[in-house]
């Protein structure tokens, strides 16, 4: 049955390239997360000099912006991948159906520690989730209230913490990464806090979701080298990104810990960093065996010589899967096999 699905998927998009005689595309067209991105561009490269298929274009959208573009359709001018540092979403599982894009697979690559990084030259911090909370979110308790948030210096949160301005450049929220840490430090962190534990659902929501607008906490955009260059350039600074800016410039930046813990290939497979996720990224099925190479680009990349443990991925900072799940991930994804989470 998935072989006929494939079959006809491939016969419409075949269909869609030949009109206006438009040729199929010979390069593979990638979007998506900007975590993700550095291990995309790296498969992209290791295809590009090992095969005799063009290198893959990639291109850095976000997460939330990459499946708008990978859910417009169906053809050359709709992406064939999107990258993402989270799971699809169900509203962005159904655009993708409604234009169309109804075989996707969905391939885990491995693990992320969602890093918070400061220059070397930098005190060393650890913060609790609570206090991030405290640094970043809109509105906080301040004496049994939920108000605007008035804390400007680290030290006002707690005095054991710097004497500095909180300045922290952070992801927009068309990132997956913003998501990730909304859910894995503000939501848990918030948790902490009596009067704000007591408010209605979506009083509740609002509160611990909302990132502060009024200069400490800055959108830094979806290029997350960016970041990395205004931490060097400002030791009282911190950053939020994935573990591989972190793990390609410690020669410049160094974690803040988290709970006591810092990000390590250690701590993020061990679970012992609480600040972790998945990444992936999803393959339009009606696109394999039209877009020349795109089913041997999807076989490198799962491959062990690129996510096994000492491949290329990992010298980038990736962390590997389970040898079982690298091996049903693998599989499923050389198959193209359709994810069905959201159709049961």
């Amino acid at each position: 049955m998935k072989k006929l699905i494939l079959t006809a998927s491939a016969t419409a998009i075949a269909a869609s390239l030949s009109v206006g005689a438009a040729a199929a595309r010979d390069q593979i067209r990638i979007v998506g997360s900007s975590t993700v991105f550095p291990y995309t561009q790296a498969v992209a490269e290791e295809f590009g000099n090992t095969t005799d298929f063009a290198a893959p274009v990639t291109e850095s959208t976000g997460t939330g912006g990459g499946m708008q573009i990978f859910c417009g359709g169906v053809g050359v001018d709709h992406p064939d991948i999107t990258g993402a540092s989270r799971a699809m979403k169900e509203s962005e599982y159904k655009l993708c159906v409604e234009n169309g894009v109804d075989s996707i697979s969905e391939v885990q690559i491995g693990s992320d520690g969602l890093s918070i990084a400061h220059s070397v030259d930098g005190p060393e911090i650890d913060l609790t989730k609570a206090q991030i909370f405290q640094a970043l979110a809109a509105e906080v308790e301040v004496d049994g209230e939920v108000v605007a948030n008035p804390y400007k210096r680290w030290n006002e949160i707690d005095p054991s913490l710097p004497d500095a301005e909180i300045t922290v450049f952070g992801p927009p929220p068309t990132s997956g990464t913003r998501d990730a840490f909304v859910e894995l430090v503000m939501e848990e962190g918030c948790g902490a806090f009596p009067a704000v534990e007591a408010l209605e659902d979506d009083r509740k929501d609002e509160v611990c979701q909302r990132m502060r607008t009024d200069g400490p906490f800055v959108e830094a955009g979806e290029n997350d080298n960016l970041i990395v260059q205004r931490l060097q350039a400002d030791a009282n600074a911190l950053g939020i990104f994935g573990y591989s800016f972190l793990y390609e410039n410690q020669d410049t930046l160094k974690a803040v810990a988290v709970e006591g813990v810092k990000p390590s290939p250690e701590t993020i497979a061990d679970e012992s960093y609480t600040v972790a996720r998945p990444l992936f990224f999803y393959v339009k099925n009606a696109h394999r065996g039209v877009i020349p190479g795109l089913q041997e680009f999807v076989a490198e990349y799962v491959s062990e010589e690129s996510m096994g443990p000492g491949g290329y991925l990992e010298e980038r900072g990736l962390i590997p899967l389970s040898d079982e799940q690298r091996e049903e991930i693998r599989n499923a994804a050389v198959a193209g096999d359709s994810f069905t989470r959201y159709t049961q």
